[in-house]
């Protein structure tokens, strides 16, 4: 398998899944292809699997700074572009009153594929994430980077948590979105790999046989994307603050800085229970902010305010060195003001009006 695992170290690209809504109704609307219009910009707006959805991308940057502020006039460049046909942006981890019979696929061979081989469950996946990918220079590094990241997942979903409606309903979870996507195959935590040949030895078994098409069809919370050459988190939910979408990217970039130095400092690397961790990223999608994680070293449950205080102090050095401890220091309004499913519940539980809810967070991201 090729890869670009080349360098340059510790770049970030951001991408954030985007929901397009009536200007009046705030429905969703099925309007992609009315918003790229004859000319779109540059493959920085692109389509998803249903035409109610966009993707913004920023290009990879040198510093969560300047990926902060392209990804910040992508927003605004996709707020010009819907505002000119009626319509609005709006970012958070679910619509809260959408429905997933309601949308249309995209007119596209991968997305019509998808409806093929998982029907329904491709149909109901009206779900919003951001994705952060990293720079990586060595192949062996970025798998033990990806497998590294497998315990810092739950952590990464409970501070992300931004969906806590769903269909019209609050569903009791801070993080709706992780369950609705887990009923696709492929997702969620991704097995332990022993190194870069293992990794694609088993790749390359479900693709020569058809399984998948290539790796791009395996969409765990974490994986090596060897034609990027980048680690890839997938893990989160899209933020309707911009301020806390480049606060969660370095968060990452900290993390996988420290996880690097740990693989130069001595390659050889602990395979945590797969039980426990999979059972920490249901706590964190359940509780968000108010979820105690279990610890597999010391057999000890840890709140998750707890854990990112420790987490963050850690990461401190890196954070300078990275030139990235203003943003990191973000992470201080999600643990200190809420993260976006608490701040959703305190507008819902105003007046139970899903209306004024995504009113609130159409406002909020374009602010």
């Amino acid at each position: 398998m090729d890869h670009r695992f080349d360098g340059p170290r510790y770049t970030v690209g951001i991408e954030e899944e985007l929901m397009i809504v009536d200007s009046s109704s705030l429905d969703l609307v099925n309007a992609i292809e009315s918003i790229l219009g004859e000319d779109p910009p540059s493959g920085q707006i692109q389509p998803e699997l249903l035409e109610s959805v966009l993707e913004i991308a920023t290009a990879p940057c040198a510093t969560v700074a300047a990926a902060g502020d392209e990804l910040a006039s992508l927003r605004a460049l996709a707020h010009d572009r819907a505002r000119a046909k009626g319509l609005e942006i709006g970012s958070s981890g679910t619509h809260p009153f959408a429905r997933w019979e309601d949308q249309r696929v995209v007119s596209d061979d991968r997305y019509r594929g998808l409806i093929r081989s998982l029907g329904f469950v491709a149909r109901q996946e009206l779900v919003f994430g951001m994705h952060v990918h990293v720079g990586m220079a060595d192949p062996e590094e970025a798998i033990y980077v990806a497998n590294a990241l497998r315990e810092h997942v739950p952590l990464l979903i409970a501070l992300s948590a931004n969906s806590p409606l769903w269909r019209g309903q609050p569903t009791g979870l801070m993080s709706s979105r992780v369950p609705i996507f887990r009923a696709f195959p492929r997702v969620g935590l991704p097995p332990y790999f022993a190194g870069w040949e293992d990794f694609v030895r088993r790749v390359e078994t479900m693709s020569d046989s058809g399984l998948i098409e290539d790796y791009t069809y395996l969409w765990y919370d974490v994986r090596p994307h060897p034609r990027l050459g980048t680690v890839e988190i997938r893990a989160m939910d899209s933020q309707t603050r911009v301020e806390h979408t480049v606060a969660l990217s370095a968060l990452v970039l900290s993390l996988v800085k420290l996880l690097t130095e740990q693989f130069q400092r001595d390659p050889e690397q602990a395979e945590p229970p797969w039980e426990i961790l999979d059972e920490n990223r249901w706590l964190a999608a359940r509780h968000g902010l108010e979820a105690e994680l279990l610890d597999h070293v010391s057999k000890r449950r840890v709140g998750v305010r707890e854990l990112t205080a420790t987490l963050l102090d850690r990461l401190a050095p890196h954070a300078r060195e990275l030139g990235c401890s203003e943003q990191l220091h973000g992470v201080n309004d999600l643990l200190q003001s809420g993260n976006g499913a608490l701040r959703q519940q305190m507008v819902y539980e105003a007046n139970h009006d899903l209306r004024e809810l995504m009113a609130e967070i159409v406002a909020t991201t374009n602010g």
